[in-house]
């Protein structure tokens, strides 16, 4: 145990050192050789924890399983602490201290040789399973010089075609029912505590469901006029989207008597006339220029609340577009009325030209259909875009002077063409 804090000492006194300006090739001499070490470090911790679960020591303090107790004194996320509390066979274990593969890989091959079927024998030819086990170890750990582990793992779902071509299909289609029973299984989704305003959402999904939400999110993921969104963003704002389209349905069940909707709390200020800080129905706060959107394309129920909160008066609750309005704007603009977007109208929100909070009426003369991208923009604080109907009753944007100093009114010339 001392040998170990002093070698931990002596590389921190490593890592905090200057560079000394190195050489192009001795920097990446030392980035190998610090990658093989925090390797060797992650062995260690392995060994570590098989013989921590070896003497019962998670069970001894209260945990439920090896992972959790790593997440618990390690401060680990989920999945480092599943890859630690993996045991990698000797051979495996061997290959990463000698440099040849990471811990990364280590745990994928451990995994794809654990996954091989232990009724191999049943199968007619299958005379030794044990052999076919080694082989396929062996294979991979061939591999490993050549591909990370992201690329290790797809070879590794069809490693008895390479191990044990013989045996490949007969077993493959019972591998692929056992992986989507385990994976129906392990499916979940999880959207975290905001921090900063940012909520991560992560989960597992099976091939079928990730093909039919990639079916839903792919037309909305092309770039639009314009467009300075990374491909993430793209996919970000296409989820968003589909959720809209389907809370605008009546398909969707019952929330506690009511439709599915989003709630939000605004605090008006009548001698100022205007609003202040929202907040959502999970508690979290959203900018006034929100509110402002949300009201755009919501339904609005004005309710006066006391100095401490309580409700002292709750008016009648409106649909701002209804279906009249929203069927003739849908027949005037064919989509998202933003020069140069494609959207078509069911992918869009109705705009109040003049804010509903400000007096706008709801009405086709003070509406306009907006792809949710570009409705955020119009009601950006520094957009400075300006909406207006045109003599012959269509929507024109004119842009702000930093992008045109002529100010043009610009038209979507793309849905008056189709």
């Amino acid at each position: 145990m001392v040998d170990v804090q002093q070698l931990v000492k002596q590389a921190a006194e490593l890592a905090a050192a200057p560079l000394c300006s190195p050489l192009d090739h001795e920097i990446v001499g030392l980035l190998r050789a610090a990658h093989h070490l925090e390797q060797v470090a992650i062995v260690l911790q392995t060994r570590l924890a098989h013989e921590a679960d070896i003497r019962k020591l998670p069970q001894t303090q209260g945990a439920r399983s090896l992972s959790g107790w790593l997440r618990h004194i390690l401060l680990l996320d989920p999945h480092q602490a599943r890859e630690l509390a993996t045991q990698a066979t000797p051979v495996i274990e061997q290959a990463v201290l000698d440099g040849h593969l990471n811990m990364r890989q280590a745990a994928v091959i451990t995994t794809t040789v654990q996954a091989i079927p232990d009724d191999l024998a049943a199968i007619p030819g299958a005379v030794n399973v044990p052999k076919v086990v080694q082989d396929a170890e062996t294979i991979m750990l061939t591999h490993a010089g050549q591909f990370p582990a992201y690329q290790l793992r797809r070879i590794g779902e069809r490693i008895l075609a390479h191990a044990a071509p013989h045996l490949a299909d007969q077993t493959d289609e019972a591998a692929l029912i056992r992986q989507e029973a385990r994976n129906h299984r392990r499916r979940g989704l999880t959207l975290s505590l905001p921090v900063q305003g940012l909520v991560r959402v992560s989960g597992l999904l099976g091939a079928e469901e990730a093909a039919t939400i990639n079916a839903a999110l792919h037309p909305l993921c092309k770039p639009v006029h314009d467009d300075t969104r990374t491909p993430a963003q793209r996919r970000a704002d296409a989820l968003i989207s589909v959720c809209a389209l389907a809370l605008r349905t009546t398909e969707l069940p019952d929330d506690g008597g009511e439709p599915p909707q989003l709630a939000i709390t605004v605090a008006y200020h009548p001698l100022t006339c205007a609003l202040g800080t929202a907040t959502t129905d999970t508690g979290e706060r959203v900018s006034a220029a929100t509110a402002r959107r949300l009201a755009c394309d919501a339904r609005i129920l004005p309710t006066i609340l006391g100095s401490a909160g309580q409700i002292l008066d709750m008016g009648r609750r409106s649909r701002t577009a209804g279906t009249a309005v929203r069927r003739a704007l849908h027949l005037r603009d064919r989509g998202c009325a933003f020069p140069g977007c494609d959207r078509p109208p069911r992918w869009t929100d109705a705009h109040h030209i003049k804010h509903w909070i400000d007096g706008g009426s709801t009405s086709l003369d003070n509406m306009v259909l907006l792809c949710r991208h570009h409705h955020r923009l119009i009601h950006h604080p520094t957009a400075d875009w300006t909406i207006r109907l045109s003599p012959d009753s269509f929507p024109e944007f004119v842009p702000p002077y930093t992008i045109d100093p002529t100010q043009q009114p610009r038209r979507n010339l793309y849905h008056l063409r189709i």
